[in-house]
């Protein structure tokens, strides 16, 4: 018997990354746009507001996972792409957050919602991923 058709189906990394990330996403756009169409409005200011805040939060803690898991499953060499582009957004998102919170508090800048943070994080993400090309620090 043909042992390649038997065999479990085994899908690369990214793959998966992709398959989870998807995954994860049509969760959060699907809560998103309930909660902007006003399906929970009656529970905004509760404690009913809180579920909804967690609801809309696990994809992206699971988003966050998903990548680390990209990380630990793949080659050495994609590994330390994606860590250092991902320490690198996570810097400039957190600089950036930062001045703009210290700009909140001293220079009268708009307030931003602090959830901003995670677009934040991937246009970062975006942003410096081209620029990473080797495994040396």
């Amino acid at each position: 018997m043909n042992q390649a058709i038997n065999a479990p189906r085994s899908y690369s990394p990214s793959r998966t990354y992709v398959l989870r990330t998807v995954g994860f996403m049509l969760f959060y756009v699907l809560v998103s746009v309930l909660a902007i169409a006003g399906l929970f409005d009656s529970l905004i200011g509760g404690p009913g507001g809180w579920v909804i805040a967690v609801a809309v939060a696990v994809p992206v803690a699971a988003q966050v996972w998903a990548t680390l898991r990209l990380m630990a499953d793949s080659d050495e060499f994609v590994r330390v792409i994606v860590t250092k582009c991902f320490v690198l957004a996570a810097g400039t998102s957190m600089v950036l957050w930062t001045v703009w919170g210290f700009g909140e508090a001293y220079a009268g800048a708009p307030h931003l919602d602090g959830w901003l943070i995670y677009p934040c994080f991937w246009a970062a993400y975006a942003l410096v991923s081209p620029f990473v090309r080797t495994s040396k620090l």
